[in-house]
């Protein structure tokens, strides 16, 4: 097997649309421990696909080469353990770590591969992340100070372990040209998508993405992810109101900033210091996501109209809500119910309303 080891430097080629003549652009998955080898392979199918589809427009049927990398027995070095092209030397342009369903990697596990990717990302490397792979490119230090997702869970982890990366759990993919970072387990198809884009263009993107029976565009993580509440902050004073607004409903006509200071103990302005040093969010904010988690299980499992669904929830005001619905989730009410309603086939709840 062929091997890289952490003192040798190589010159990698950027990562650029493939012309018609020259070896293939060469993008190495990364076996960390606990990657998820459905994503390993299926990316593996995914960029084959689209090297077919390339090949049925007058390309290069081998536009893409795909490439496995893991450590050896002895941690000294990274070695391919699987190559679409191995009688070729290897320059990868490309580097994926893949998602894990498993706890995000600790520091003592991933420390040699992200040197080992920090070296070939000097060599002119893209770097690439799925989920909990985010961990594995922070170890490398060049995330620091840049914008960068994960999947929604890990979103406060990855922030408290690594502060100086600005996490935004809401994002399903994050290209910061030299690095990508991509969100949820699934969010490998967005990835191997934005990739097939980027090197062999639109057209091949989108005909890979109808074959797949995949949206290629326009999601984002927050459609998915559910508001988990900071529960475990340690301040009691605001951890009892946290569970008086959650029995409430957190409804505008039973709480106030009044009523949840008092429901604490404190005089207000020490309410809404600790409330949001504890939470992360204002009280107003806190209350919006309850409100709108309870109008998401309404708009999934049931056929009741928004305006009965805006009032359920506390607002007399439908249209107020279905802003503040559009700005926590990133869709109308209307989109949301169409992408995740299980209660979709009983009778028609929307009548071409303004949802």
């Amino acid at each position: 097997m062929r091997k890289h080891k952490d003192k040798e430097a190589s010159s990698f080629p950027a990562i650029t649309t493939r012309g018609g003549s020259g070896d293939p652009v060469e993008i190495g998955l990364l076996l960390y421990p606990g990657a998820q080898l459905a994503a390993v392979y299926g990316l593996t199918d995914l960029f084959g696909i689209a090297n077919r589809l390339a090949e049925g427009h007058g390309g290069d049927a081998t536009a893409l080469r795909i490439s496995h990398w893991r450590l050896d027995a002895a941690h000294a070095c990274v070695e391919s353990a699987f190559d679409t092209h191995p009688q070729l030397d290897s320059r990868p342009a490309v580097i994926i770590a893949p998602p894990s369903l498993a706890e995000p990697p600790e520091r003592d596990a991933t420390a040699r591969l992200a040197l080992w990717l920090a070296e070939q990302h000097r060599g002119g490397a893209t770097l690439c992340s799925i989920c909990a792979g985010a961990f594995l490119l922070a170890e490398t230090g060049l995330l620091a100070g840049r914008l960068a997702t994960t999947h929604w869970s890990h979103a406060e982890t990855l922030a408290q372990r690594f502060p100086d990366i600005h996490v935004n759990a809401d994002k399903l993919i994050v290209d910061d040209g030299d690095i990508i970072t991509a969100a949820g387990l699934m969010a490998w198809t967005d990835l191997g998508l934005k990739l097939v884009d980027r090197l062999l263009g639109p057209t091949i993107m989108i005909e890979t993405a109808r074959f797949l029976l995949v949206d290629p565009a326009g999601r984002e993580q927050r459609y998915y992810s559910s508001f988990s509440p900071k529960l475990r902050h340690g301040d009691e004073a605001i951890l009892k109101t946290q569970h008086w607004l959650q029995a409430q409903g957190a409804q505008p006509r039973h709480v106030s900033l009044k009523a949840m200071a008092a429901r604490a103990g404190l005089e207000e302005r020490t309410f809404l210091r600790r409330f949001h040093k504890a939470t992360g969010l204002k009280p107003t904010e806190y209350c919006q996501h309850l409100r709108v988690g309870r109008a998401r299980e309404m708009l999934e499992f049931t056929s009741r109209r928004f305006d009965e669904i805006a009032f359920a929830v506390g607002y007399d005001d439908a249209s107020a809500f279905r802003k503040v619905f559009l700005k926590v989730m990133g869709l109308t009410p209307a989109d949301y119910r169409r992408r995740f309603s299980i209660a979709a086939g009983v009778g028609s709840p929307f009548r071409d309303e303004r949802q």
